[in-house]
Parts: structure tokens; sequence; C-alpha cells
């Protein structure tokens, strides 16, 4: 029976560990996703991998619009790749590469709500024999392997997931299941 509650403990460590491998970032903190933040000073010193989340948190009036490197530096609206005004957004860093976000309410972009995020692929990792750039402000990526003079490219195109959340849910699951868990484990003991 020490067994079960050895293996017990491993498993609630595990689930309390397991949540804190991504993070969710709150884009511009306390201030939110608002006119006049300095997004670049909230990126400096934060590193983004992928599965992480960005949790944009605003007022009517607002949108939260994926948008190409190019519609990024232009403050162009209206060609968004997602877009979502629902106060609070919650998008999943699905992707390595840069992803770029501006307010698609014209004049916004320009008055500083853009927001450019690079994300680090974190565990992932490719074939040696292949090298690999990508755009993903537009949800496309291109292989070619070295080692074929003639080799043909891939695109594959992908969307990230919005969900209007504020908080994430699978961390909470995870610490519940792990309590229930470690309550029954217990409990288990006690009888024995």
């Amino acid at each position: 029976m020490a067994g079960a509650g050895v293996v017990c403990v491993a498993f609630l460590v595990l689930c309390a560990v397991m949540p804190s491998l991504a993070t969710d970032y709150t884009v511009g903190d306390s201030s939110g996703w608002a006119l006049g933040a300095d997004y670049s000073t909230w990126t400096s010193g934060k590193t983004f991998a992928v599965g992480d989340t960005l949790v944009f948190n605003y007022g009517g009036g607002h949108t939260v619009d994926e948008v190409s490197a190019s519609d990024y530096s232009t403050c162009t609206v209206g060609n968004a790749i997602t877009s979502d005004s629902s106060g609070a957004t919650t998008v999943s860093l699905k992707k390595a590469g840069t992803h770029y976000f501006i307010c698609g309410v014209i004049g916004h972009c320009g008055g500083g709500m853009k927001l450019a995020v690079t994300v680090e692929a974190g565990q992932t990792t490719a074939p040696p024999a292949s090298s690999s750039s990508a755009t993903p402000s537009s949800g496309t990526a291109t292989t070619t392997s070295p080692a074929t003079p003639t080799a043909t490219a891939t695109t594959t195109t992908t969307t990230p997931t919005y969900t209007n959340a504020h908080s994430s849910a699978g961390n909470a699951l995870s610490l519940s299941v792990a309590v229930v868990i470690t309550w029954l484990a217990l409990f288990g003991l006690v009888l024995s």
C-alpha cells in the first residue's frame, strides 16, 4: 500500500508541473490592449514558445486582428487573418515564428495598438537534413531540403484558435484531477 502512496504523490507532482510548461501572457499586463501602451517594451525580456497563450483584455471599440507582416508595418486594416472583438481574446501560439496583431479600428494601430510576438519552437525539433524558413504572420511555412538541388517547397496554412476565456481551464482541471486522485489514494491508505 505504501507503493500506492508514492505513485499518488508522483502523479500529483506531475499534474502540478505539466500545466506550468506553457505560459499565459496577459498582453499589456494591467494596462491591457489599449491605446497609448508600449507593446515593444512589454514583449522585451519575454520568451514566447509554442503552447503559450496571449490573453488580450480590452473594452468595447477595439479588436484583436492577426495580420501579415506587411499589414502590421503599414497599419493596414481590413485584411485580417483572424479577428475578434469580444473584449477577452485568448490566442494559442501554435506555430513558431513571428505573429503580428493590431487593433482593426482605423487609427488605433497608428496609436500604438500593435504587437509583434516572436514564438520559439520550444521542444519541437526539425530533422537535421532540412532547413526551414517561416512567414508565420500569414500562417505559412516553407521547408526545403538542401540534399536535393531541385527540391520542391511544401506550404501549410494554419489558423490560430481564438477563445473567449480569461484563464486556462486546463490548468484548473489538471489540479482538480490531481487533488481527487490524491484524496482517493490517501483514503485507500487509511482503510488498509
